[in-house]
């Protein structure tokens, strides 16, 4: 896992992808800011996730997850919802935050926060989390910021997506669904191209597409 001002440096580096996701979502009957918070919590499990020695790009591994949080708000019906102890954290850090800045003119990291609350640094940063839309809805300098999409470039989303999701899999995975569905071969000449029986390649196959489909709902 990253260091804390490595950490953040990171999160504000992609702050505007979790934008361009989110903005897909807008008029679904979700507000967005909603949907913006949703995807700024996937986004800090990217990157307290993300595995670089792995040899794909952070944003290969980082839309699938920020579009599986987005997501989960309409198959739970809405807006996230916060218990009273993390609401009542959210006002806590914010106050701390405010009083390290008149003390030492900047903000702390979410290691020196972490310290001030006595939480564990994953702790801090989905309690930032939790406040980070009303802070990041504008970019720098106090422009909005412009996330408007059309469904030519939605689509298109959709398409990086899959292929980014699809490149995360193991090379044997990747083999088999690009025999598959890019080949287009059945799954008997599949079996003989990868030298396994035809019943594995149903059963494998199964288990790819349900992960896929884990990855990009």
């Amino acid at each position: 896992m990253l260091a804390g001002a490595q950490r953040e440096e990171k999160i504000r580096e992609n702050i505007n992808l979790v934008h361009s996701l989110a903005a897909r979502f807008k008029g679904r009957g979700i507000e967005y800011d909603d949907l913006f918070q949703a995807g700024c919590i996937g986004l800090i499990k990217s990157v307290d996730g993300f595995d670089e020695s792995r040899g794909f790009a952070f944003s290969t591994y980082a839309v699938p997850v920020i579009l599986g949080e987005i997501k989960g708000l309409f198959r739970s019906g809405g807006a996230i919802k916060l218990s009273r102890s993390m609401k009542e954290k959210g006002i806590k850090a914010l106050k701390e935050k405010e009083h390290f800045v008149s003390l030492h003119g900047r903000e702390p990291t979410v290691g020196e926060l972490a310290s001030l609350l006595g939480m564990s640094h994953e702790e801090t940063a989905e309690v930032l989390a939790c406040n980070l839309p009303v802070m990041s809805l504008t970019a720098e300098g106090g422009e909005e910021f412009d996330v408007s999409v059309d469904s030519h470039e939605a689509k298109i989303d959709e398409s990086i997506a899959l292929a980014q999701a699809i490149r995360s899999l193991p090379e044997e995975e990747r083999e088999l669904i690009h025999l598959r569905y890019f080949k287009e071969l059945t799954q008997a000449k599949t079996a003989a191209v990868l030298g396994i029986s035809q019943v594995q390649v149903s059963r494998k196959e199964k288990k790819i597409l349900e992960k896929l489909r884990g990855i990009l709902v």
